[in-house]
């Protein structure tokens, strides 16, 4: 199991400079970037047993940062859409 956190910035390293601007300008973007990190975070503490939680509680973070961070994705290709 891995215990790296994954913040947005890792996960999408192509898009860093559109990560930067959605943050700044679209603030749908930027709550969803919020409660990314949010749940991430609490994630790796649960992983690194900082914050020790039970194996469902953990899972179901772990869907929560994942459904975000497609809504992200697709945020990202539209946005790299239109830029072109």
């Amino acid at each position: 199991m891995s215990h790296v956190p994954h913040e947005l910035h890792e996960e999408f390293p192509e898009a860093t400079e559109t990560l930067r601007a959605l943050k700044a300008g679209d603030a749908h973007f930027s709550r969803l970037a919020d409660e990314y990190h949010t749940i991430n975070r609490e994630v790796h503490r649960i992983e690194t047993n900082v914050e020790p939680a039970a194996d469902e509680v953990l899972e179901d973070l772990k869907k929560k940062r994942l459904h975000l961070k497609d809504q992200i994705a697709a945020l990202l290709a539209a946005a790299a859409n239109t830029a072109t």
